[in-house]
């Protein structure tokens, strides 16, 4: 099954939305706003990622940055689940093992999905 972990509104997540609709791939859409990213969740995209997935070109991150770049590493992640418009999106992820982060068609294209 997948899992698309994101916010509604956002530009990118509805190209990322757009592509899997045209390709008729089945999703389940997890709303950060109506269901927040568990610290577990965190940890394993931050794995994925190499970081915490801080979207740090967002305008969320711009206005937190001094911030959340202050905190210790578990704040970081409470930071994150509170403020879920910094996270990096979408989270794509397969049977719990997250396989895409962001959208790029040619990443998306390349996926067995």
């Amino acid at each position: 099954m997948i899992t698309m972990y994101a916010i509604p509104n956002c530009d990118t997540v509805k190209k990322a939305r757009t592509f899997l609709d045209k390709k008729k791939v089945n999703y389940e859409f997890v709303d950060f706003k109506k269901t927040p990213p568990t610290t577990e969740l965190i940890k394993r995209w931050a794995e994925f990622f190499g970081e915490l997935p801080a979207n740090k070109k967002g305008t969320t991150y711009k206005k937190y940055k001094e911030e959340y770049e202050a905190l210790s590493e578990a704040a970081k992640i409470k930071f994150l689940i509170e403020n879920s418009s910094m996270i990096k999106r979408p989270v794509l992820e397969k049977n719990g093992k997250t396989v895409a982060m962001g959208f790029d068609e040619e990443t998306y294209g390349a996926l067995k999905l």
